[in-house]
């Protein structure tokens, strides 16, 4: 059964325009530097896990105030029994969000096509040929191309979003990203914190200033219906 290790119980900024909890699943196939999960994603087995049983008693407890659950990591696709949390969620008549890095492309089109999720958010670490660098992981561009077309493609509420870390994504990387997500309804452009991150030389990174990331949304500003800046 999947391995619960976090659940924030009012979570209404990760599913917006839902009153919403948020499960967290432990382990990644990325290793970002500047994630800001070291923990969930390094050594995920030394978190407490949650019960399944105490999890459903808790959505079966909020049933007439919860609307849905986003369920982010770590990267969830990992997970071999995730359709049946999403299952057992979808069951009790509430909403789906998946958080994914997106590079389990055909897990995504399942997903979707059998129907367990609602909403998707996708976060694109860098431009395609930079993503080896960006993600220290061995990950294949065309995974990403390929959830970002089955994402677009799926008519689902859906958002991208990508972290702006000085030193690592400039302007010219956000112009390319844009491109590659073009016809996208929604783009969220979100600030580095340096907190917690995995590689600790992070910890030392300047966030890029708000007028820098108000630069950075308008040049992508031209490729979507909305642009977004979180953590501001």
């Amino acid at each position: 059964m999947v391995d619960i290790k976090g659940l924030e119980k009012f979570a209404p900024k990760d599913f917006p325009g839902h009153i919403s909890s948020t499960v967290f699943l432990g382990g990644c196939n990325f290793r970002c530097p500047f994630c800001h999960n070291a923990d969930l994603v390094l050594s995920p087995e030394k978190l407490p896990s949650f019960p399944m049983d105490y999890f459903l008693d808790y959505l079966d407890s909020r049933k007439d105030w919860l609307e849905g659950i986003c369920i982010t990591g770590g990267e969830p696709l990992l997970h071999d029994d995730l359709g049946i949390l999403c299952a057992a969620i979808k069951e009790r008549g509430l909403l789906v969000k998946l958080d994914t890095n997106g590079s389990f492309p055909s897990r995504v089109e399942e997903f979707i096509q059998k129907g367990l999720v609602d909403s998707i958010a996708m976060d694109v670490k860098a431009p395609l040929e930079k993503y080896r660098e960006v993600t220290r992981s061995k990950v294949e561009a065309h995974d990403i191309q390929r959830s970002v077309d089955i994402i677009k493609s799926s008519g689902l509420d859906s958002i991208f979003r990508t972290t702006v870390v000085p030193g690592l994504l400039d302007s010219g990387d956000i112009e390319k990203i844009s491109r590659m997500l073009k016809g996208a309804r929604i783009f969220q452009i979100q600030q580095f914190i340096p907190v917690n991150t995995i590689d600790r030389n992070y910890l030392r990174v300047k966030p890029y200033s708000v007028e820098k990331l108000r630069e950075l949304a308008k040049i992508a500003q031209p490729y979507f219906s909305e642009v977004r800046i979180e953590g501001k």
